[in-house]
């Protein structure tokens, strides 16, 4: 079953679950008014009930009531959202997306990847190494500002011979003013699927993992 296949079935199966706490809604109030008018009828003539007990009573099951209400329409229109979601980031499978990572692949003479700088820096630089740690090639990419900068490594190793084609490891060394600048590595994934969550909807890039939408910085 596809996936958006199962979000529609999710979508579809919201209909039985509203009817449920709309009779469990109408149970709780049909037995408070039961029990008022039980009390009514109990009252002592020479005491009777206050009027003003009885509004407030009526009051809060009535406040009572429309928060139930209020919780449910907002909770349907939290999962139409969700429902939504997920079938517009179907849209994304088979696509290329930059993403939290450390990774590149080198498929072709040719690997990408990107890092995201918090602050302009006056010095990056990026160190690409193999499965085993080796360092294969060290960039200095100078002065860049603040923002997504892309990575492109032509697969020359430091001699300038062509290096293997698979995935390596990037570390990426930030300066400004002589001081380290925390920054925030992306790797390059194909999307293979999209999930609709309670918690939102993820994607998953192959080779990379799973995702949230917004961890998404670009796609190709």
């Amino acid at each position: 079953m596809s996936t958006i296949q199962t979000a529609a079935l999710s979508a579809a199966a919201s209909g039985p679950v509203a009817a449920a706490t709309r009779g469990v809604m109408d149970e709780q109030e049909d037995r408070f008014l039961r029990l008022l008018v039980a009390q009514m009828r109990s009252q002592d003539p020479l005491n009777p009930l206050d009027n003003a007990q009885v509004t407030t009573q009526l009051a809060q099951i009535s406040t009572v009531r429309g928060i139930e209400q209020l919780n449910a329409t907002v909770s349907s229109l939290l999962q139409a959202l969700s429902t939504g979601q997920a079938l517009q980031a179907s849209a994304l499978v088979g696509r290329g997306v930059l993403v939290p990572g450390s990774t590149l692949e080198l498929a072709n003479g040719a690997a990408l990847a990107a890092v995201e700088l918090p602050q302009p820096v006056d010095g990056l630089r990026v160190t690409i190494t193999d499965a085993s740690g080796r360092p294969v090639n060290t960039v200095a990419l100078g002065a860049h500002g603040a923002g997504l900068l892309q990575i492109q490594w032509d697969g020359a190793t430091e001699s300038g011979a062509p290096a293997a084609p698979g995935v390596y490891t990037f570390a990426v060394d930030a300066t400004a003013g002589g001081k380290p600048v925390p920054v925030n590595r992306l790797a390059l994934g194909v999307v293979e699927g999209v999930t609709p969550g309670k918690a939102g909807t993820t994607i998953t890039a192959a080779g990379l993992g799973t995702f949230s939408l917004e961890q998404i910085r670009m796609i190709q």
